[in-house]
């Protein structure tokens, strides 16, 4: 069988997350994205626990059912160097060992979703591997929190402990993270990261798993590559969505070359604000290879449907129009994905106006434009005037160029911009 999931989410005893993450609400929106997997994301939280025990069936060990979706024990913690990690426990048993011994390193680990700890990422890993929990770095490439904010390699981070997965993160895809050679044996993860129950964020990424059943062990050896199990592909935003894509101010967000800010000495000529360096530089500064590794699933790249319609509306995301339509969407077709990537083009424009089913269109024929994201704001996509005016029957006579936006520092005293048409 094949499944789609979304292994790392938060609830709402982390920080900066909405209060409508909850378990009936988590099932509820995730039938109506598609996914048949999610991850309870904030388990070693004990009230978390509780709530999940309160709302969930047990169907086996480390997996739980509610409202026809399941949910395995995932958590996500931040070691002493501020660099996150995402854990899937194996069962409830294994979820409050991981606690227990945590507890001495940590002051927020019974209130906090995302608990703070003294520790390093290898002794995390130490203890992850010591109770059976699969480990990998969370969002690996992110400026802030992430493995390559704060290390060169994995091994550096890990030492000799065992890690079985890389967590991509939305500013990241698999082809770039194959720049890096030391991660062609690692299973990659795509997942949300999402601090909200909303269409645009629960499984913006997520993973297709062949499996027997949807079940933590049958998950476990899909990571693991064992069994014939395996993750068949990887799903999630492009790139250039995430909002550190590219070396940006994260005040003002204005985008620079890599070469620029390092003049400048990663403060905004514009605010005086901090330069993050995107995730793209990042790896371009880490890339060792060209090579793909063969079992290397493909990824798709997806823009959130609520996106596209909000972009056509010009209305916010979470409004009622938006969601009006991308339910109605969704009752006809099925899924987000069989919107996004299956449905005829004719029969969207029948049933909710040929603007939206242009856009879509546009998404699978990646004639979008992009502006990237950088400096913590996300990218944007705009439909292309060419698209807007073309009839439905002359689409695909259609051809959409674009640049990327970027600030050039001042020469001679005179600012100068490359513009995204």
């Amino acid at each position: 069988m094949f499944i789609d999931a979304d292994l790392h989410i938060h609830s709402r005893y982390s920080k900066a997350v909405s209060k409508l993450m909850t378990f009936p609400v988590l099932a509820a929106n995730a039938k109506l994205k598609g996914l048949g997997i999610v991850g309870t994301g904030d388990i070693l939280n004990p009230r978390w626990e509780e709530e999940l025990l309160k709302y969930g069936q047990k169907v086996d060990e480390g997996t739980y059912e509610i409202k026809g979706i399941k949910f395995l024990l995932t958590a996500e913690v931040e070691d002493n160097k501020r660099v996150h990690h995402l854990l899937l426990f194996p069962n409830i048993e294994a979820v409050k060992e991981m606690r227990e011994r945590l507890e001495r390193y940590s002051n927020d680990i019974n209130s906090e979703g995302r608990p703070h700890l003294t520790i390093n990422a290898a002794e995390i890993a130490d203890l992850a591997n010591e109770v059976g929990a699969l480990i990998g770095p969370s969002h690996a490439f992110t400026p802030w929190t992430a493995l390559y904010k704060e290390y060169n390699s994995v091994k550096e981070a890990y030492g000799n402990y065992k890690i079985h997965f890389l967590e991509l993160g939305l500013s990241a895809d698999s082809y770039m993270a194959d720049k890096i050679k030391a991660h062609h044996k690692l299973t990659y993860l795509s997942n949300s990261d999402a601090h909200s129950p909303m269409p645009h964020r629960l499984g913006r990424e997520f993973n297709r798993f062949e499996v027997e059943d949807a079940t933590f062990e049958e998950i476990k050896k899909a990571i693991l590559k064992r069994g014939g199990r395996k993750i068949i592909l990887n799903a999630g935003l492009d790139p250039r969505l995430g909002k550190y894509h590219l070396t940006a101010c994260s005040r003002c967000y204005t985008k620079y070359r890599l070469e620029d800010a390092k003049r400048l000495g990663w403060r905004c000529e514009l605010c005086g604000g901090v330069i993050k360096k995107g995730v793209h530089d990042r790896i371009l500064e880490l890339a060792d290879t060209d090579e793909k590794p063969k079992d290397r699933p493909p990824y798709l790249h997806l823009a959130p449907l609520a996106e596209i319609i909000a972009m056509i509306l010009n209305k916010g995301v979470e409004t009622k129009s938006v969601k009006s339509i991308w339910e109605r969407l969704l009752k006809e077709f099925g899924s987000e994905i069989r919107v996004l990537v299956d449905a005829p083009i004719d029969a969207i424009a029948e049933l909710i106006g040929g603007e939206i089913a242009k856009a879509i269109w546009a998404f699978r024929n990646e004639k979008l434009i992009v502006i990237p994201g950088g400096g913590g704001k996300y990218g944007e996509i705009k439909l292309p005037e060419e698209v807007k005016r073309a009839k439905l029957e002359d689409l695909e006579n259609i051809e959409v160029r674009g640049e990327d936006v970027y600030y050039k520092p001042k020469q001679s005293s005179i600012l100068s911009f490359l513009k995204k048409n």
